[in-house]
């Protein structure tokens, strides 16, 4: 393999995450913001390693006896896609020389991070299970395979429903580790289609001074319905977690909280216990 290919740093870690093999547990949280890695590593009962590079922050150590790691991916797909792709490196290769390893590591994959719900009964604060992820980001659509994931029907009926507009890329969809949507069940919350978008504002039919493409794209996301199931809430990762986890053998799941109702315009400022307490039973989950 090509230096270029995977790229290795002076002290042998890999090139963004400054990680070395060994330094990651197998069972992974992985959250959005560098300052949430803290607040759930302050429940571990011991610390095995801290490092951090640019937005990710890493910190590995033990709850009640099993050892897990907590990563910061930043926002959006793209930082995800370096992620996922750098932690299956870590296993699942040989870093001094680029070998691919004869035994495959599944890593478990738990996104921990907050939402915009979309369909006006989600409480701000409440926890949305994602057992499906649809992508609004292209990020799949460059990497073979995506067809042997993605349920194309789901695809055409969502690309009619909301007269997708020609422009934006074509949406995917990818559903959760169902081993992992059976052990969150157990939590009894809430579920449904999350929707990961490529930004903030206009790809999220925001509007402060710019319009988005679609002005009532939204509504007719809140109003599409695919085999009795409906689009919950909105966040910017999960389609690249899925997607590249369905790819590459391992199991993911993303349990949000909807802290803003995007129909009634309700935002729970004040969300840090919320998150605390939903880190716990994650914890205690996986």
């Amino acid at each position: 393999m090509k230096e270029t290919e995977l790229i290795i740093n002076n002290d042998g870690s890999i090139f963004h995450l400054r990680l070395k093999p060994g330094d990651v547990a197998k069972k992974i949280i992985i959250v959005g913001d560098p300052g949430r890695v803290g607040m759930i590593a302050g429940h571990l009962g011991s610390i095995k390693i801290r490092r951090n590079n640019r937005e990710f922050f890493t910190v590995t150590g033990d709850y009640k006896g099993k050892e897990v790691s907590i990563i910061s991916s930043g926002i959006g797909t793209d930082n995800i896609d370096i992620l996922i792709n750098e932690l299956d490196a870590l296993f699942n290769y040989d870093l001094g020389t680029g070998k691919q390893l004869a035994k495959r590591t599944i890593l478990t994959i738990v996104r921990l991070g907050t939402s915009g719900g979309l369909q006006p009964d989600l409480q701000p604060g409440q926890p949305v299970i994602s057992n499906r992820a649809i992508g609004f980001d292209a990020v799949m659509n460059y990497y073979r395979g995506i067809e042997d994931i993605t349920d194309l029907d789901f695809e055409a009926e969502f690309i009619r429903h909301t007269s997708w507009p020609e422009r934006l890329p074509r949406p995917y969809i990818v559903d959760a580790g169902r081993e992992l949507i059976n052990k969150f069940s157990e939590t009894g919350f809430i579920q449904g289609m999350t929707i990961s978008t490529p930004g903030f504002y206009a790809p999220q039919g925001r509007r402060i001074s710019l319009a988005p493409v679609s002005e009532d794209l939204n509504e007719r996301i809140m109003t599409f319905r695919f085999k009795g199931e409906r689009i919950l809430n909105y966040e910017m990762e999960s389609s690249a977690i899925y997607g590249l986890s369905a790819l590459l053998g391992h199991k993911a799941i993303t349990v949000c909280s909807a802290i803003g109702n995007r129909v009634t315009g309700k935002f729970l400022n004040d969300y840090k216990a919320i998150m605390n307490d939903l880190a716990l039973k994650v914890l205690d989950l996986i």
